[in-house]
């Protein structure tokens, strides 16, 4: 999100995409993230979902988790596409002519040995017993392992053929066991996080490079208007929706000390809007064949890097290997909240969950909400990300619009300050609606004079589908923050 974003952003020039970075991140961004980390902690630990359904309503909850679910079904299409992108073996000329992609399959035959060493550190983790350096040794050499065989074995796979290996992978590492995979391959995930951010600083500073980008191009570009592209574009690296699903619920259950939740979530998304420049000029970056924001991300730090003397081919292997590893981590807990948000919204309080229906049985199995999500997520991803991304852009911030109003109703009945919640609340309430209101409009445009396949359709349906849901829950919440105040808390 946070490399996507921008590139694709920067058809505005630079100055709107640093601008929205740096005063989103501070007082968007950070101040959502940690507001949702704030309520949570102060409400056991739960989640946004629960903290409207209690200070919000219970209809205000299904409307919210619904809206969760076709929001994840979204981020799964849109990061399950940038995967493949970064895992295609093959480019194709516009006369046809077919090409290898060698640093592409580098990366894909890295990420497949990847995984599967995934699966036995978490193993090793589990049944041995020893300390955390014996444990960091064995994971570095398993990462550099992985990196050197990418490297001499590349694995040149067309990309449809990576949609469907991607979407098997997702549907099995969604429903592992968290042990098994996930927390294995974060930790390998880690060590390629820490080279990427320092390599991009380092990079950047001993390279010194010029910004060959324009500063401001214009408020119109090829029917795209900056308000409000821009906003929905940038989304992770100024303010995103889904980090009030992570700060709430799960990161919020980790906190030890009151104190330690200004640094892990506002300190965090300060981090996220840390940029790295490109060196790119206009045309650059194609005519070097690299057509996608993360191949766009990685050869410009590989650019950096090999003035100080770093082969640019492993760098530019390293940095592709890490952004894939993070749009992998993200997809399968994506689809997990996906799927937990689609058991969730069939499940009340007052269900008997030894006695249910064979309906509710069916649509609360883990595997069947599994599938449901992910086959939408995969008829979508065929769109390709780059169609997908705005309203996907859309959702997440509209999403942040959700979690600021919840933490707004929360403060006011808990008789805390939450002005500053206001503004952001407002403008993104602006931004989103509109966006949504102006893909409605494309959509349904193409739907008259072309028709539309099975993915835009889907689109059209999602973009109604999150405008409506978004409208009621914004309006319960406002409804709710309006009231006068009163000693009691809002119920049900």
């Amino acid at each position: 999100g946070p490399i996507n974003g921008p590139i694709q952003a920067a058809i505005f020039g630079w100055l709107p995409v640093m601008l929205w970075i740096l005063i989103g991140g501070v007082f968007f961004g950070a101040v959502q993230d940690f507001a949702s980390m704030y309520a949570s902690v102060k409400n056991k630990g739960r989640t946004i979902g629960y903290i409207i359904e209690e200070y919000i309503g219970k209809l205000g909850k299904k409307l919210f988790l619904l809206f969760c679910w076709l929001f994840c079904i979204l981020v799964v299409a849109a990061f399950a596409d940038v995967v493949a992108g970064t895992f295609n073996g093959f480019s194709v000329s516009e006369a046809g002519k077919v090409t290898k992609i060698a640093a592409n399959g580098a990366v894909a035959t890295t990420s497949m040995i990847f995984i599967l060493e995934a699966v036995g550190l978490g193993m090793f983790l589990k049944y041995t017993k020893f300390n955390k350096w014996i444990n960091t040794a064995v994971a570095i050499v398993l990462l550099v392992a992985a990196i050197a065989l990418g490297l001499h074995f590349p694995m040149y796979v067309g990309l449809d053929a990576w949609h469907l290996i991607i979407f098997v992978y997702i549907l099995i590492a969604s429903v592992a066991p968290v042990w098994a995979l996930l927390q294995p391959r974060d930790y390998l995930n880690s060590y390629l996080l820490i080279f990427m951010i320092v390599g991009a600083i380092v990079g950047v500073f001993v390279a010194n490079p010029s910004c060959n980008l324009q500063a401001f191009t214009s408020f119109n570009v090829d029917g795209q208007y900056m308000f409000p592209i821009l906003f929905v574009t940038i989304a992770c690296g100024a303010v995103s929706g889904f980090h009030s699903l992570v700060s709430s619920g799960t990161a919020s259950k980790q906190i030890k000390n009151e104190k330690n939740m200004l640094p892990v979530s506002f300190g965090a998304m300060l981090m996220e809007s840390l940029i790295a420049v490109a060196s790119f000029a206009k045309g650059e970056a194609a005519a070097q064949g690299l057509t996608t924001q993360p191949q766009i991300f990685a050869g410009a730090i590989a650019n950096f890097l090999s003035v100080i003397g770093l082969p640019h081919s492993l760098v530019f292997t390293l940095i592709n290997l890490a952004v894939s590893a993070f749009a992998l981590t993200s997809l399968d807990s994506v689809a997990r909240v996906g799927r937990l948000s689609f058991q969730e919204f069939f499940l009340d309080d007052d269900v008997d969950q030894d006695n249910m229906s064979p309906f509710l049985k069916v649509v609360t199995n883990k595997y069947f909400a599994t599938v449901i999500t992910l086959v939408l997520a995969y008829f979508l991803t065929k769109v390709g990300y780059a169609e997908i991304w705005p309203l996907f852009g859309s959702a997440n911030q509209l999403l942040s619009v959700l979690a600021l109003v919840a933490c707004a109703v929360f403060l006011k009945k808990t008789k805390r300050k939450g002005f500053m919640l206001w503004g952001p609340m407002v403008f993104m309430m602006a931004v989103t609606f509109t966006a949504l209101g102006m893909t409605i409009v494309k959509l349904t445009k193409a739907f008259l004079t072309t028709g539309l396949d099975l993915g835009n359709t889907l689109q059209l349906i999602f973009a109604v589908l999150l405008l409506i849901l978004g409208v009621l829950v914004a309006i319960q919440g406002v409804k709710k923050l309006l009231e006068k105040t009163d000693d009691k808390k809002a119920t049900a």
